[in-house]
């Protein structure tokens, strides 16, 4: 089952130290723009990931095309897609060995959570990294 307590969402998000945000944009009015900096700022490695603009710096860091080219550990996979998306980018979290994945506000596809779940990842759906840190009160990384 997807985390859904405070207490689950906590402690997933206090054990995350680097996220792969894939669909991250480099444009300021997107949701993704706000919340890749409001993750970092607490502290948070945030590598984006993006096929369209691979190559380009968002708040200065290199943007990826897939997860696969990344070659650092990756703690989350923030997804920042529709939930059409979601599954294949569940399926590559899989195959890099992420520990967790989330889907963010909007996004739900149980049968990939199940497949994430089954290999081991923790999954969240239909919440946002940003809001919850806010919301738990989480304070940012020194």
């Amino acid at each position: 089952m997807p985390l859904t307590t405070d207490a689950e969402i906590r402690e997933l998000l206090e054990s995350v130290r680097t996220v792969a945000m894939v669909g991250a944009s480099d444009k300021p009015d997107r949701p993704s723009y706000a919340v890749m900096a409001t993750l970092q700022a607490q502290g948070y490695r945030v590598i984006p990931v993006n096929p369209a603009i691979t190559g380009e710096h968002i708040h200065g860091e290199f943007v990826f095309r897939e997860l696969a080219q990344l070659g650092d550990p990756i703690d989350l996979v923030d997804i920042f897609r529709n939930s059409a998306a979601a599954g294949a980018v569940v399926d590559e979290a899989i195959e890099v060995g992420a520990k967790a994945v989330w889907m963010q506000l909007g996004v739900i596809d149980q049968a990939a959570a199940a497949r994430a779940e089954a290999a081991g990842l923790k999954v969240v759906m239909d919440r946002c990294p940003a809001i919850e840190l806010r919301r738990l009160g989480i304070a940012p990384r020194g």
